[in-house]
């Protein structure tokens, strides 16, 4: 007690909470969720692009995205697999259909894209003069929710990092997703070909980055966990990487294919961008669940707020 009888209070301004314990639990999630991320995303976004090129008669761009959203989709079940510990705990988040619920939704629409995603690719390795049908419009409508919900999904928990960017995190997965499924086309095809995937590459990393800049300007002082420790590490990598990429695609005339190895390599820096923006968000998450300030300060400004306007 102080000389007046009031208590010593730590000032508002600097909240704490008890002996500087976290508020909320950091994730459970081993590192195949980051991958599980990834993959998800290049299966989805993947699928989209090869729907587009097989409508549009670019038969060798659709069978290389065709194969890269089959690699995606088979990839991620395994990863999740991995992470949840035993095949039956994937199985039984599908005894149930709740809209509710991203972790239920997205197993089933893991379970429903890649269905139509094998359909689609085996019919289009099969007729090489296919232009698209049912299976294609599944797969492609499919595919952008599937690139997307693992945003949704750990925007709907209660990490400051996570959950305050629920506005924006969509939409960096959704420039991510696309960035990785025009990388992966472009590292198998021919430049010539390759012109949708090149547009789609270059379009994807500034979405990428406006989508960024809006999400950590929204979160104000809790975007300083994107910014530091391995999440800023893996950030910082991300943006190199992505531009990087981006620009070894878009130098030259807009009209001139880019050579066969530097299209290549712009599609590998694309992909590796993708990968660390996946692992900036994740570890982002860990940094907010272990600072209590990310939690206690919005907080008592948020009834500060509210206890002002009353």
């Amino acid at each position: 007690m102080s000389r007046n009888g009031e208590a010593n209070l730590v000032p508002r301004e600097q909240p704490t909470t008890y002996y500087g314990r976290p508020v909320v639990k950091p994730p459970v999630w081993k590192p195949e969720i980051p991958l599980y991320f990834f993959s998800g995303g290049l299966a989805g976004a993947s699928a989209v692009l090869a729907a587009a090129a097989t409508f549009a008669g670019r038969r060798r761009l659709a069978r290389r995205a065709w194969a890269g959203a089959l690699a995606g989709v088979t990839t991620s079940p395994a990863l999740l697999v991995k992470d949840l510990g035993r095949p039956s705990r994937f199985l039984n988040m599908l005894r149930v259909f709740k809209v509710t619920s991203p972790m239920n939704l997205g197993a089933w629409l893991l379970l429903a894209n890649g269905g139509a995603t094998t359909f689609a690719a085996a019919l289009n390795a099969r007729d090489g003069e296919r232009r698209g049908g049912a299976p294609e419009i599944v797969a492609a409508a499919l595919g952008a929710p599937l690139a997307t919900y693992t945003a949704v999904l750990i925007s709907n928990s209660a990490i400051p990092a996570w959950s305050e960017a629920r506005r924006h995190l969509p939409f960096v997965f959704a420039a991510s997703s696309g960035a990785s499924a025009a990388g992966a086309a472009l590292l198998s095809v021919e430049p010539s070909e390759a012109a949708p995937a090149r547009a789609l590459g270059v379009s994807a990393v500034l979405a990428e980055e406006v989508a960024t800049m809006l999400m950590r300007r929204r979160l104000g002082e809790l975007a300083s966990v994107y910014e530091e420790g391995e999440a800023g590490r893996y950030g910082k990598a991300s943006r190199v990487l992505s531009i990087a990429g981006a620009a070894l695609l878009g130098a030259g005339r807009p009209s001139a294919a880019p050579r066969r190895d530097l299209a290549a390599v712009g599609g590998a820096l694309l992909l590796a961008g993708s990968i660390c923006k996946r692992w900036s968000v994740f570890k982002a998450g860990f940094q907010s669940a272990e600072d209590p300030l990310q939690t206690v300060r919005p907080q008592r400004r948020q009834i500060a707020r509210e206890g002002g306007g009353a």
